[in-house]
């Protein structure tokens, strides 16, 4: 799998794991969502992304 694809689906996993951790754990887990929507926000608009840098570091092929 390429690099765009890998990192959406794992926002996309990221992201429906803080909601069912939401529903079943705790409600605190919210802001865990939160900052998965903040990091995607800033990422459009500074083009920087930890998950991208991990990923290549990892050898995911863009």
């Amino acid at each position: 799998m390429k690099l765009n694809p890998m990192l959406r689906l794992i926002a996309g996993m990221m992201f429906l794991i803080s909601l069912a951790l939401t529903h079943y754990v705790n409600q605190n887990w919210l802001w865990f969502s939160v900052f998965i929507a903040a990091n995607l926000i800033q990422s459009a608009f500074t083009n920087s992304c930890p998950m991208i840098t991990l990923l290549k570091k990892l050898g995911v092929k863009e």
